[in-house]
């Protein structure tokens, strides 16, 4: 059997600018740690007054299975919680629940050219794979888009690989999207990760431009808000309200509902759930089309409901 958790311990505890700071995670039982490739993971129990959150972060760097794990954490207002715990009350030497790494955001090997595209904090993954694309020797350029004043703090991020391939703009400068699309070479596979307007904006100009869709990939965790609903338990009888600001599957965990997770992204498909009656809204990129016509099933980590009522086979 394949292992899933694991005990970190908090080893530092970097402020990198007043809402980021890099954490910096070592094994609790002092066993190396599971290799976490660039692109990976990890999904870390936050308790948080009377809720436990299970929130995930992107390694910033490639494991080799010795040491550490690094993240950075943007705090965020509003919040469910996690980002501010992390912020306000993590301390060095804490412990923490976790999972092993999992990786759904992959480079591709046999890309000409890989083309990273990131927005504010969403560089985490990117990082990893820039460090690990140039240890390679393949052919990159990473773009990240900034807030005016963390253009200074993200190029000093990516000093160690700085180059004309790799371009930090920020303020009213921007990026003119269509026009680097547009240039890269045939077999380029483009990666994105950041906030959903930036990556829906990406994904549509690659896919208006030609670009297979084998070829672009994002990352996301999470998913926004919406209308609130309630969610009917066919098999233990009982109900769950879904509030504005948080997640199906956050509102099931936090009524102590034995609902599974991996990703919490939508992509994984561990959270696959039956849906019995209702329609939900569905947000995941991991049911086909088709699935999602038919209404059967639904991704409570990412979707919602359009109907006041969803009742599942939990």
């Amino acid at each position: 059997m394949i292992q899933r958790d694991i005990a970190y311990r908090v080893r530092a505890i970097e402020s990198l600018s007043p809402t980021l700071k890099r954490i910096v995670l070592e094994s609790a039982t002092g066993d190396p740690l599971p290799v976490g490739a660039a692109g990976a993971h990890i999904a870390l129990t936050l308790k948080c007054g009377d809720r436990i959150l299970r929130n995930s972060y992107s390694l910033i760097a490639p494991s080799d299975g010795t040491g550490r794990y690094e993240l950075i954490v943007r705090r965020t207002d509003p919040s469910r919680g996690g980002s501010h715990f992390v912020h306000d009350e993590l301390t060095v030497g804490a412990v923490l629940a976790g999972y092993v790494p999992h990786n759904l955001f992959p480079s591709f090997s046999h890309a000409r050219k890989h083309l990273l595209i990131g927005g504010g904090v969403g560089i985490t993954p990117l990082l990893a794979h820039l460090a690990a694309l140039r240890r390679e020797g393949a052919r990159v350029e990473l773009h990240q888009l900034a807030a005016a004043e963390e253009v200074a703090l993200f190029t000093q991020l990516l000093a160690p690989w700085a180059g004309d391939d790799v371009q930090v703009h920020g303020g009213r400068e921007g990026l003119d999207l269509e026009a680097l699309l547009s240039r890269q070479p045939l077999g380029t596979h483009v990666y994105v990760c950041g906030p959903a307007a930036l990556m829906d904006r990406v994904e549509g100009m690659a896919v208006a431009l030609g670009w297979p869709d084998g070829r672009i990939h994002r990352e996301s965790f999470g998913a926004s808000g919406g209308e609130p609903f309630t969610v009917r338990l066919a098999r233990s009888g009982g109900e769950v309200r879904v509030g504005p600001d948080e997640s199906m599957l956050q509102a099931l965990e936090n009524a102590g509902v034995a609902a599974p997770s991996l990703c919490r992204g939508g992509a994984c498909g561990e959270c696959l759930t039956r849906v019995l009656e209702g329609e939900p809204e569905h947000r995941d990129h991991y049911l086909t089309a088709e699935e999602k016509a038919s209404g059967q099933f639904v991704m409570p980590c990412v979707s919602r409901a359009h109907s006041d009522m969803l009742v599942l086979d939990l």
